[in-house]
């Protein structure tokens, strides 16, 4: 089974399993932020970091810039990380799985995580997806341009976790 059996998803579809990601990388960027804040409470509490004279940590948080700083980090990370291993990993996000997407490469070389990441770049927070409704022939968004990539929809059968080494 090879990716010329399938279509390029339209603009509607893609936005519709972007909406989804949003909502899962929220709550991925919310379960990092609370590892990170409760490590740096303790951390705190127990003398290790530095309080900055504040008495209560959430005082400390809101106003050293600091820790804010390491906390967007190590949240930034984890939401990278997601799209990252999915994309690399089967395609998929969990997303792009519910409304049957697919990212596969046009060019026959696998997806890296190089790839995948040239790809979260260019897609410029999701605004590169608008070109698709401009190329309507193509149906490609800026990120698959520049990463070599299309995002192709796939049947019911295609869209389970067996058959996802067989395509290209």
């Amino acid at each position: 089974m090879t990716t010329e059996h399938y279509h390029r998803a339209g603009f509607f579809r893609r936005l519709a399993a972007i909406i989804y990601d949003i909502l899962v990388a929220v709550a991925v960027g919310m379960c990092a932020a609370m590892l990170m804040l409760i490590t740096m409470l303790l951390l705190v509490e127990n003398g290790v970091l530095n309080n900055h004279g504040y008495e209560h940590f959430s005082d400390l948080i809101q106003h050293a810039p600091i820790y804010q700083y390491i906390l967007q980090v190590w949240v930034g990370a984890w939401v990278m990380a997601f799209f990252l291993w999915f994309w690399r990993n089967g395609g998929q996000t969990i997303g792009m799985r519910a409304w049957r997407l697919r990212i596969a490469s046009t060019n026959d070389q696998p997806i890296t995580y190089t790839r995948a990441f040239v790809r979260m770049v260019s897609s410029l927070f999701g605004l590169g997806t608008l070109l698709v409704l401009l190329d309507v022939k193509h149906k490609q968004s800026l990120q698959d341009r520049i990463a070599s990539t299309e995002v192709i929809c796939l049947s019911k059968e295609a869209n389970h976790h067996r058959t996802w080494r067989n395509l290209n």
